[in-house]
């Protein structure tokens, strides 16, 4: 369901560069603008979404991309960060995705060379 909503939402939005979600004047016009953070709140609190904040749509955003294999880069870029220090920041993956990544290392032993 989530995704039909999605694909309603793109056709009305089209594929302009920007912010995905636009704010809608009371005449029902879309606005061009990204939403504010108050606005944000307002359409979670509507929707009963407790504990929301827009930023966990970011954190999910970055979390998900680099999960996904995309380098943090061009998370960054994608993101609007200048650092990829801001992206780090924003990446919420679990210990065990850092466990999994370790594990993907390739360190060649041959035994112990103690005699």
């Amino acid at each position: 369901m989530a995704a039909r909503a999605m694909a309603d939402w793109l056709a009305l939005r089209g594929d302009e560069p920007g912010a995905l979600l636009w704010p809608i004047n009371k005449g029902g016009v879309l606005q061009a603008r990204r939403m504010s953070n108050n606005m944000m709140s307002k359409r979670a609190e509507l929707a009963s979404v407790k504990d929301f904040s827009p930023h966990d749509m970011r954190r999910t955003f970055v979390s998900d991309l680099l999960e996904a294999g995309a380098d943090i880069a061009t998370v960054a870029k994608m993101a609007g960060h200048a650092s990829v220090n801001t992206t780090a920041r924003y990446d919420r993956r679990p210990e065990q995705t850092k466990q999994k990544s370790a594990e993907m290392l390739f360190v060649p032993y041959t035994g112990c060379m103690i005699r």
